[in-house]
């Protein structure tokens, strides 16, 4: 028996009056979701415990069985674990976005952040950034470090693990309120302007029409994480397929082997085939017993507030993805169950993520479950079917 969750993040969303009500979703065209669904036990999960914030940090955890009131330590740590640095136990991990920032003549705390990714800038860019902002602001008690994309990190020697705001919360909005309280923090974000806006990376970026990547912003910090073996606590040998950070130091603080996949980089534009051929090869070919398939891009577009893409990253992940891995292991013959859902909802009205409950679909090759719809948020509903602890999901899939 082979086990696998398709996981969409972001996925879920609330009705959208310009699609007639539905969301995107139950709107986009999904032939492989369609075919599963009245096979499947399709219902609702909440992944965020009450009183926690609804991060893909929290979420993810809780998805693959780890209950994120025990486990959870920051988003940061687990990405220093996936760039591989070294945490000291009196160690803060700092997540250190590029973001863009409003290119005007205000003072700092009065612009405005225009977009939390920086035109979903590519590692390669933002390594040079990277490189500008390491060379001006990397001492004994502040180490700075590349990661992916627009998501870097910062090491803080015996530091606080302060609360901050995540930039894809406030896009839109003057910045001044949100700044960190500590001071050097927030000196440090606004030296990063001056160090970045006029770069010339930056300047060459403006003259294609791209988002300046112009400041630094710090959120998500935590102390050194203490997974246990997914292996140990689950009895399956594992392995993750993501082209995010976060995901990938989960992985390597719950002891599964990650899997990289050429041209996989967390868009609308990644290797979506590479990651469904990754997952079939990882099942029948290389021993392991479960796989866990990251699709970023569906919370990316949510995050951009664009309707169209995150349609379109829905409808590639059900074609592109879905029906490739199900039609490889049918083919084979492997019994296998399947668990397809989001982590959270990231709402086109908001534009960040909230902690409603989300549709999830658990299919069993070996047997059907004769459910009379199909997998998007208002059937899901329908199906009285309700998961208060999104951490028990997985001993589900797992049959425990």
């Amino acid at each position: 028996m082979k086990y696998l969750v398709v996981l969409g993040d972001g996925m879920a969303d609330e009705p959208i009056e310009e699609i007639g009500g539905k969301t995107p979703l139950s709107y986009a065209k999904t032939p492989a979701m369609d075919a599963l669904a009245p096979k499947s036990e399709i219902g609702l999960v909440h992944t965020i415990p009450e009183g926690m914030n609804p991060g893909s940090d929290t979420a993810n955890l809780a998805v693959l069985g780890y209950d994120p009131k025990k486990y959870y330590t920051g988003r940061s740590p687990l990405e220093a674990l996936s760039i591989g640095v070294p945490m000291k136990d009196t160690d803060i991990a700092l997540r250190c976005n590029i973001v863009t920032l409003s290119d005007d003549a205000l003072p700092y705390e009065e612009k405005t952040i225009i977009d939390h990714s920086s035109s979903e800038i590519s590692t390669e860019d933002a390594a040079v950034l990277m490189k500008a902002i390491r060379e001006e602001m990397n001492d004994e008690i502040y180490q700075f470090y590349v990661g992916t994309s627009y998501r870097h990190l910062t090491i803080w020697d015996h530091g606080e693990a302060a609360e901050l705001t995540p930039p894809h919360d406030i896009l839109g909005r003057v910045v001044g309120g949100y700044l960190p309280t500590d001071k050097k923090l927030r000196d440090m974000m606004i030296r990063s302007y001056d160090i970045l806006n006029n770069h010339p990376l930056n300047t060459e970026r403006a003259a294609k029409g791209l988002n300046k990547a112009n400041s630094i912003w710090f959120w998500g910090a935590g102390t050194k994480p203490a997974l246990d073996s997914f292996e140990g606590k689950f009895g399956k040998k594992g392995a993750m397929i993501s082209a995010v950070d976060l995901l990938k130091g989960i992985a390597v603080g719950a002891e599964m082997t990650n899997i990289d996949v050429p041209g996989a980089n967390g868009t609308l534009e990644t290797n979506w085939e590479g990651k469904a051929d990754a997952a079939v090869k990882a099942l029948l070919e290389d021993g392991f017993d479960f796989v866990y398939v990251h699709m970023e891009a569906p919370d990316e577009m949510g995050h951009q507030g664009s309707l169209e893409r995150k349609v379109k990253a829905i409808e590639y992940l059900d074609r592109r993805v879905l029906s490739s891995i199900v039609e490889k292991l049918d083919r084979s013959g492997e019994d296998y169950r399947l668990l397809l859902m989001p982590d959270h909802p990231t709402p086109i009205a908001c534009r960040t993520h909230t902690s409603d409950p989300i549709p999830y679909l658990l299919y069993d090759s070996r047997k059907n479950c004769h459910f009379d719809g199909l997998y998007n948020e208002f059937d899901a509903k329908k199906s009285g079917i309700v998961l208060e602890q999104g951490y028990t999901l997985m001993s589900k899939l797992l049959e425990k």
